[in-house]
């Protein structure tokens, strides 16, 4: 005689309470996985590209200053940053982008049209339009952004300095 085995009440509650708790810890912590490990699994490679503006709001032979907000996610820790700098065209085709902070104690320089020259108020540090050093104490020149320019838009990549003046 064949003796048919039943399951008693409490090993079904076991078997129903553990396939529960199963379900839902997959369905957290596999995100919580791809949310720790992903930003290690991303690929160098790319360039973030930041879209500042219009080209045709750069005037020509004068340096316009664009401002950009950046949020920016490390973990759980989001942060936000505004980002300046300043575009130069002379001939409406090539542009440079240079960072509207000093190199010499990090101020925020600001461009004055009647002098042809940037100023910073660390020191009196006075660049020329193509962001060298005129005088004061900044040990070289204005840096500068990667530039590219999409369907007359403007974006700026990395952040470059420029060898000493």
């Amino acid at each position: 005689m064949e003796e048919k085995k039943q399951l008693a009440r409490r090993d079904v509650l076991k078997i129903t309470t553990w396939t529960i708790g199963g379900l839902i810890s997959a369905g957290l912590g596999l995100p919580a996985v791809a949310y720790i490990v992903g930003p290690a699994l991303k690929q160098d490679g790319e360039q973030d590209w930041l879209r500042v503006g219009s080209t045709a709001k750069v005037e020509i032979g004068n340096p316009t200053l664009f401002k950009v907000r950046l949020t920016r996610r490390a973990g759980w820790i989001t942060t936000e940053e505004q980002i300046a700098a300043y575009m130069l065209t002379e001939d409406g085709r090539d542009y440079i982008a240079m960072s509207n902070i000093c190199t010499h104690l990090g101020c925020r320089v600001r461009w004055i049209p009647e002098r042809e020259q940037f100023f910073s108020p660390c020191h009196n540090g006075i660049f020329d339009k193509q962001g060298r050093v005129v005088s004061g104490p900044p040990p070289r020149p204005l840096d500068r952004y990667e530039i590219k320019i999409e369907n007359d838009q403007i974006y700026i990549g990395r952040l470059h300095k420029v060898g000493e003046a």
